[in-house]
């Protein structure tokens, strides 16, 4: 599947990576220019923040509105920088187009929602201007590709992918899954699209942007949207993700930028994989032992020995009988649940032995 798509034509997209940068929000006019000077001075090219932010829940800061799209203005008059916010409705469009804003994105929430996506591609035919997707909330590939396209078949040729990782219910290291599996598989499907990493939304913490650009790199992604603030700790919404534009420069400056980009088939790609993989292992072997605590609890309660060899060898039985079946010898899947028995056991004895 190809979509009818044109080069993004923005500045330094000729080099991978381009990047945009700038505040999760717009808050004041002071920390909008202050940010968009001190990036202009390491060399931005292109400047971000949210004019409208959707919060999970009322009462949190949820954007100043058209109020701000004046000092986006301003960025843009004053550095020459191109200035990017995000849209939810048509509305939205119509005032970032009265304001000169130079590039759209569509976020995770709307991109879920095919009726927004739509509105929102309706009120974009016959405007030419780039328009960025990011993946949907959840781990949904067909949401996304149907976003790319219902925008695309509005008459929008300049337009990229942004991959912002998925959510999770459970506790994890990642504020949002990269999963990287299905933004390959997103390149695949559509080769011409170009790839943009949220590595601030992904990680959700500073100390994790690093690593997941140099990741992005390594996957062949042909950009980078990054939050930056002036002072990332007083930040009105996202402070934990948002890093200076020293620092942003700085990581920038060591990232390594291979000749060759990945494919799928690469080896680099395929680890890629592998690690994501292990990961999930780890968090649902984490899940399991916590069910073992509580078990460990119930027989502490009612004076229930610790082993139940009945359903010891009821899980090794079946379990081996489920590997078979997906092509993995029964002796290796035996030796793991005995590894994943004991460990449970060890953790059993902790709660009985607890005071």
């Amino acid at each position: 599947m190809e979509l009818e798509l044109q080069r993004l034509g923005l500045p330094s997209d000729n080099e991978r990576p381009f990047v945009i940068a700038g505040p999760c929000s717009a808050e004041t006019e002071e920390q909008v220019m202050t940010t968009a000077r001190q990036l202009a001075e390491k060399g931005c090219h292109m400047f971000r923040a949210g004019v409208w932010k959707p919060r999970t829940k009322p009462g949190g800061f949820e954007g100043n509105g058209e109020m701000a799209l004046p000092w986006m203005k301003q960025v843009k008059e004053e550095t020459g920088m191109l200035t990017a916010t995000e849209v939810a409705t048509p509305e939205h469009v119509e005032l970032c187009l009265k304001y000169g804003i130079d590039i759209l994105w569509v976020g995770a929430r709307t991109t879920a929602n095919p009726f927004a996506v739509q509105a929102l591609a309706d009120s974009l035919k016959g405007v030419d201007i780039p328009v960025f997707v990011k993946n949907p909330v959840n781990p949904d590939l067909e949401l996304w590709i149907g976003a790319l396209e219902r925008i695309n078949g509005a008459g929008i040729k300049r337009m990229a992918a942004i991959h912002r990782g998925f959510s999770s219910y459970d506790k994890k290291i990642y504020r949002n899954l990269p999963m990287w599996q299905i933004p390959i598989e997103l390149k695949r499907r559509i080769p011409n699209i170009p790839l943009v990493c949220d590595p601030s939304h992904i990680g959700g913490r500073r100390d994790l942007i690093a690593p997941l650009c140099q990741q992005a790199m390594d996957l062949g992604m042909d950009g980078l949207i990054v939050e930056s603030h002036c002072n990332p700790d007083k930040a009105w919404s996202d402070a934990s993700q948002q890093v200076t534009p020293d620092i942003l420069d700085y990581i920038l400056s060591i990232l390594v930028i291979r000749a060759e980009t990945q494919t799928t088939e690469n080896i680099t790609a395929l680890r890629k994989q592998i690690d994501e993989i292990d990961n999930n292992i780890i968090e649902v072997l984490a899940k399991r032992m916590r069910i073992s605590r509580e078990i460990g609890q119930y027989k502490k309660e009612h004076g229930m020995t610790i082993l139940q060899t009945a359903r010891y060898t009821e899980i090794l039985d079946k379990r081996g009988a489920q590997g078979t079946l997906m092509g993995i010898d029964p002796e290796c899947i035996k030796k793991i649940f005995e590894a994943i028995h004991e460990e449970s056991v060890n953790q059993q004895m902790k709660v009985l032995n607890k005071a």
